[in-house]
């Protein structure tokens, strides 16, 4: 497509129905392949072990399945999401931080060596993920990047408290969102800049970050170098990338990133957080991530021995509740047995958890997990379907062979 073209679509005779993405309308969901997630190659960039490639530009690559032996995603392996095409490199001596807006009293800039030596640094782990993880799994077939279950990370991050930074620019009493920008930008200047805001009691939140570091190192490039920010226990979108300015708002944010994309159908999900200045008549804006668990060290086809004891092991995770159980079925679901829960290394992080069964017969079995979190909510055997293919956390089944 020529940049006319382009352009021209952007008029008239598009759907926006995934983040990042603008489809012709003579695109359907059902004409996309159905292998498209098989179809992405292993690619490495610059520092960065190789990941699974998802699409180039903007570089979207996603974290292999083994990666995740351990709680904590290694910073080499930790998946890379963006959605604008220019990501440039930026030096730490000259990165400035504006916080401003229409509601602060008192606008400053900050540089780097400012941020870390003026606020007292507070660290956390929290699970950053994509809210299109899983989205190559979609039954029916959805549109946008096919993300399989690697698009996301957990990290120890390490920055100032968002709120701590507003309160040396004095909020005003008319202070309704807090909106982001970051350095990336787009390939042509139509394309819509990068924007997200958070309503003010979730920026105000003691655990959002203004981070500059992940796993007890620098952030990446990849990752948002060098400072992003950390919103624990919601979804990816809102962790702005190389972040250039925080301003204040009296209104909502209206820009694409915001009015039209990363919204999902209202009442679809009843135990997510509400962003009440973001709804809209039959939509709203995706917030906290939903309960979830992965199988780590199982993989589809694997044999197994009969007679000899086999240890299945996983993490679970979800929006900040903390995980309550995780159960695991060797039968395809028509007994369950506790999982053992390890180490908890706060209500934000993965928590990886192991059982272990002797399969006493051969044949063809089906392992799965389900995690619940300490609020109640539990994963679903069926898709909650959206157009944009969110919030996939259908319980996973895996193929093996006991021999």
């Amino acid at each position: 497509m020529d940049r006319r073209t382009f352009l021209k679509g952007l008029v008239g005779g598009v759907v926006v129905t995934w983040p990042g993405l603008l489809v012709p309308r003579s695109l359907r969901a059902g004409e996309l392949p159905i292998g498209a997630v098989e179809s992405a190659v292993r690619a490495a960039l610059s520092g960065k072990k190789p990941l699974i490639k998802r699409t180039y530009r903007p570089p979207n690559f996603e974290t292999p399945v083994r990666a995740f032996s351990g709680v904590i995603t290694p910073n080499d392996q930790f998946f890379v999401r963006w959605h604008l095409a220019h990501i440039p490199q930026v030096a730490a001596e000259t990165w400035r931080l504006e916080v401003g807006g229409d509601s602060v009293e008192h606008p400053f800039e900050l540089t780097l060596d400012q941020l870390k030596r003026d606020f007292e640094p507070v660290e956390l782990f929290a699970v950053c993920q994509c809210a299109g993880n899983r989205r190559g799994f979609s039954e029916p077939h959805v549109p946008g990047v096919q993300w399989g279950a690697g698009a996301m990370g957990n990290a120890r991050w390490k920055g100032a408290r968002l709120k701590d930074v507003l309160a040396r620019a004095g909020l005003k009493s008319d202070a309704l969102e807090i909106v982001f920008d970051g350095a990336d930008y787009g390939a042509i200047d139509e394309t819509p800049d990068f924007v997200k805001s958070l309503p003010l009691w979730k920026a105000l939140d003691e655990n959002t970050l203004v981070a500059y570091e992940m796993n007890g190192e620098a952030l990446p490039h990849w990752n948002g170098f060098p400072v992003r920010l950390v919103v624990p226990g919601w979804s990816g979108t809102y962790w702005v990338k190389q972040l250039t300015s925080i301003s204040a708002m009296p209104k909502p944010e209206t820009g694409f990133w915001m009015s039209r994309a990363y919204r999902i159908p209202k009442d679809k999900f009843p135990h997510i957080e509400r962003f009440l200045s973001q709804e809209g008549e039959d939509n709203t804006p995706i917030t906290d991530m939903v309960v979830n668990s992965l199988i780590t060290n199982v993989e589809e086809g694997q044999r197994l021995r009969a007679g000899k004891p086999a240890t299945v092991k996983g993490l679970a995770w979800d929006g900040g509740h903390g995980i309550r159980t995780v159960e695991v079925s060797v039968n395809g679901g028509r007994t369950w047995r506790d999982a053992q829960l390890e180490q908890d290394y706060g209500r934000f992080s993965f928590r990886a958890w192991h059982h272990t069964f002797t399969p006493r017969r051969g044949g063809k079995h089906v392992l799965m997990a389900r995690a619940t979190n300490r609020q109640g909510s539990t994963q679903v055997h069926e898709l909650i379907f959206n157009p944009a293919g969110y919030h996939n956390n259908v319980v996973q089944r895996i193929n093996v062979v006991v021999a």
